[in-house]
């Protein structure tokens, strides 16, 4: 592509000598805030300036500019953190932060309201703790998620050492991170280069994802590569590549969509690093890069078709691909509650409203990782996971969390446990509504209906809301998903598969936040009386017909 018809942001990143400019300079110009060349920028080093836009209309008419902050995404491949990791990242939330940690849908933490003379003594703590920033955000392979339950078997701990080896291998090789934050020894330009990514690193954001076989609860499908194992009996036999997922769309594009990625090959263990590395390549090369609405891998994959798509990748490999082996899925749930390990040892997972740790649910943990020593892992659904817990302090783990008022799996209403809410209001620049601050009332006002409904008890639904339409929540691929359409307005989606392997159709578009659990009763409803055994809400959505219940309830669902 000519470079007159590369965007803007490709015009800064060729401008930034691998990531530098203008950051290493604007860090201390002695404001309050970064250019917007040094914005884009900042994202490959996981930092997202932010104002506070609940103050932004007062603000500009005293005459003051924005409240400026910025949310540094902290890159923890597969969510595994040691204690000392883990109290670390608690500590600075109230040194640096606002005395919140978020667990993201990729497993990883964010903090939100660092100033930005907090930013460099952040990412110092952070690096003495063997974490890191670099590449949680912007145009490259951000942080690879995994299964998080920490079974006690081999095939478990090999899938979270590959993810972890793949992070690895696909972060930038610039030093502008450690040369900035760490003041690292500046590298000689001539002899640094980036082999993977070259100057313009990709066109977009792009998100891998482990899956375990048979246990979605990272929702590989929506990934721009989802990898499974392939496990006989006690042996890794291999992994099969999904290629193409994503669900961000703009309301403003009508072309763009949410995808879900598509079975491309099933290789062997040792192929696995080079096959992912080019495909990698293969959109380096490939994707648009004029309009970045259009630039996810998930538009050349359909622009392409999958039969090419593979033949070029085959020939950055060198080799064929064999076909993809079939894919089975049991359960799309997130291992909350207690298990067995299958070494002695006990892990718990805690449910984490919409991800957002705080108050007296962040005292809890930091207690229980204080006094119990577990390994802390983070899922893709917002929860934690604490693991190698000694049978005997069962008890004494849930007095904990007990004490302090924190509800525990199982006297959570289900619908509550099963929901996931983006940030949105009032940090995030896209949001065009509400999600977080308002899920807990929605999802409680659908579980009023589920409990008149007596339906409660389960299945029951997903509930995904974001506030834009960017879904960094999910709620594509959820049974109900709630999308930021206008002020206080959703578009509702409905018939998304519990187990993450379908997409949801749009039912009812600018629903007023205060009629959602009631434009939804009657579809409940008839799901009570209708439904098959067993069958969940979205297997039921998708078999009658999206549009054959907007039709059947058109009183309650005109707009």
């Amino acid at each position: 592509m000519s470079e007159a018809k590369l965007s803007k942001v490709e015009h800064v990143k060729i401008a930034s000598n691998r990531l530098r400019g203008p950051v290493d300079a604007e860090l201390h110009d002695g404001t309050d805030h970064f250019s917007e060349e040094g914005y884009q920028i900042l994202k490959f080093h996981g930092i997202y300036q932010q104002d506070d836009r609940d103050v932004r209309k007062a603000r500009k008419a005293q005459g003051l500019g924005p409240d400026y902050s910025f949310m540094i995404r902290v890159a923890i491949p597969g969510g595994v953190l040691t204690p000392e990791q883990y109290l670390a990242l608690d500590r600075l939330a109230d040194e640096l932060g606002n005395a919140t940690l978020r667990v993201t849908t990729r497993q990883a933490i964010q903090y939100h309201g660092v100033r930005k003379g907090g930013l460099k003594p952040l990412m110092q703590v952070l690096n003495r703790n063997l974490l890191t920033t670099l590449s949680a955000c912007g145009d490259v392979v951000r942080n690879v998620v995994a299964c998080p339950a920490p079974f006690a078997d081999r095939q478990r701990a090999e899938l979270m050492r590959y993810a972890k080896e793949l992070s690895d291998r696909l972060k930038p090789k610039s030093r502008a991170y450690y040369e900035i934050w760490l003041d690292g020894e500046k590298a000689a330009s001539l002899e640094e280069h980036e082999p993977l990514y070259g100057d313009t690193y990709l066109p977009r954001k792009f998100k891998i994802g482990f899956a375990f076989p048979g246990d979605n609860c990272v929702d590989v499908y929506t990934q721009d590569v989802g990898i499974v194992p392939v496990v006989e009996g006690e042996r890794l036999e291999g992994f099969t590549l999904l290629v193409g997922g994503g669900l961000g769309q703009s309301h403003g594009a009508k072309d763009t969509h949410p995808v879900l990625a598509k079975p491309l090959a099933t290789v062997p263990p040792g192929q696995l690093f080079e096959v992912v590395e080019a495909i990698v390549r293969v959109q380096r090369d490939h994707g648009r890069r004029d309009d970045r609405k259009f630039s996810r891998m998930k538009y050349l994959v359909e622009a392409w078709g999958l039969e090419r798509f593979k033949a070029e990748v085959e020939r950055y490999v060198g080799y064929a691909l064999p076909e993809a082996r079939p894919l089975a899925w049991l359960s799309g749930d997130d291992h909350l509650g207690w298990h067995a390990q299958g070494d002695g040892k006990l892990f718990f997972g805690l449910f984490v409203e919409n991800g957002r740790v705080k108050e007296n649910l962040r005292a809890a943990i930091r207690e229980v990782v204080r006094r119990f020593s577990p390994e802390v892992r983070l899922s893709a659904q917002q929860n934690i996971l604490f693991a190698g817990i000694d049978p005997a302090d069962q008890a004494a783990v849930e007095a904990v969390f007990r004490d302090h008022g924190v509800a525990l799996p199982g006297s959570i209403p289900l619908a509550v446990q099963n929901a996931m809410a983006c940030p949105a209001l009032p940090t995030c620049g896209l949001a065009i509504t509400e999600s977080e601050r308002v899920m807990p009332e929605v999802i409680r006002e659908i579980d009023g209906v589920l409990a008149r409904l007596e339906l409660h008890g389960g299945p029951v639904p997903h509930v995904r809301m974001t506030g834009c339409p960017n879904g960094c929540a999910r709620p594509y691929s959820a049974e109900v998903g709630l999308v930021g359409r206008s002020l206080n307005s959703y578009t509702v989606y409905l018939g998304g598969s519990h187990l993450g392997t379908r997409l949801g159709q749009v039912y009812l578009d600018n629903v007023k936040r205060e009629e959602i659990a009631r434009r939804l009763e009657p579809l409940l409803t008839a799901y009570k009386h209708e439904r098959l055994e067993g069958e969940a809400f979205g297997d039921y959505c998708h078999r009658v017909g999206v549009e054959a219940l907007r039709e059947r309830f058109a009183d309650l669902a005109s707009v």
